[in-house]
């Protein structure tokens, strides 16, 4: 196929803002995880698919299914939908303490 360019489970994007290893971005409507840090305005690898543990709102249960949103103003992910972008979906029940502030979430590289 000539105009085949690859499988884009991983693309390279301009840092909307500084991340590290592992923090999620979002560019309009493309939601990654950075694969390497990156000033705000540098290139950086963002992994599209997978499963991956993110920061998530404290105080808020989820269970294994829950629609998942990346929350860009707080950086961390949550159930919450309003002015919120929707990036896939919990992979395990999280509890609802102060303390649980981490999440698995299946990224569902629609987008």
């Amino acid at each position: 196929m000539k105009n085949y360019i690859q499988p884009g489970n991983t693309i390279t994007l301009t840092a909307p803002y500084v991340v590290t290893s592992g923090d999620g971005l979002l560019v309009g409507s493309i939601f990654g995880i950075a694969s390497a840090d990156a000033a705000s305005g540098e290139t950086v690898e963002a992994t599209l698919v997978g499963v991956f543990d993110l920061k998530k709102v404290a105080s808020q249960a989820w269970t294994a299914g829950d629609k998942i949103y990346w929350d860009n103003t707080n950086k961390e992910v949550t159930k919450t939908a309003t002015s919120n972008t929707l990036i896939g979906v919990a992979v395990v029940a999280v509890a609802g303490g102060a303390s649980d502030t981490l999440g698995q979430v299946r990224l569902n590289g629609a987008f």
